[in-house]
């Protein structure tokens, strides 16, 4: 099978160590799985260039039909992942700049609205992410809620904070049924510096 010459290659986050409520020990298992994902883009990537090479990419075809729906989980399940990892710094960053303040407050009325917004959403039960989007044609964000990794993006909206709510990003440091805290120590280590330099 012919070679595809774009790879991607795992990004590191040494700058995480020591965050709020968040281990050590928890984040290595998050970034070996987040290494899973960008492996799997990889393979996924590299076969499916290969079926379409030799000319059997067709939707007729179940190998090829099912690894490519396989590809928006592995591609998102890495996107998501860096911008989770970074979105956050140990401390966080305090107080949200000026721009993202006025972006939040021009969208749910008041920063606090925004902010219980964005908690409500990241408690909620399921496996899944907490995303603010920013809708490039207005400026406006708004919360949502993905499942899995490629079910409910927003297409053509820019992820302005990502928090991973799957149970891996939080046990054994909390029992899954202890997100409420894990959600807590998420928002005291987000670098909001990091989110508004996603606005556009």
């Amino acid at each position: 099978m012919a070679e595809l010459a774009k790879k991607y290659t795992p990004k590191s986050f040494p700058h995480l160590k020591g965050l709020k409520g968040i281990s050590d020990g928890v984040l290595e298992s998050h970034f070996k799985l987040y290494e899973g994902y960008v492996n799997r883009t990889n393979k996924l990537t590299e076969t499916l260039f290969g079926l379409a090479k030799e000319g059997q990419a067709s939707g007729a075809n179940p190998a090829y039909a099912e690894m490519t729906r396989r590809l928006g989980f592995e591609y998102n399940g890495m996107v998501l992942h860096e911008y989770y990892f970074g979105g956050m710094k140990p401390g966080g960053s305090g107080n949200p700049g000026a721009k993202l303040k006025a972006a939040a407050e021009g969208s749910f009325t008041s920063w606090d609205v925004y902010l219980a917004d964005l908690k409500a959403v990241a408690a909620m039960p399921g496996i899944g992410w907490a995303v603010t989007y920013q809708d490039p044609s207005n400026g406006w964000l708004s919360t949502h809620w993905i499942t899995l990794h490629e079910i409910n993006n927003i297409a053509g909206f820019r992820p302005i904070v990502v928090m991973d709510a799957w149970e891996h990003a939080f046990v054994p440091d909390y029992k899954p049924f202890e997100r409420a805290k894990y959600v807590e120590a998420y928002f005291s280590n987000i670098d909001w510096a990091a989110a508004e330099s996603r606005l556009k």
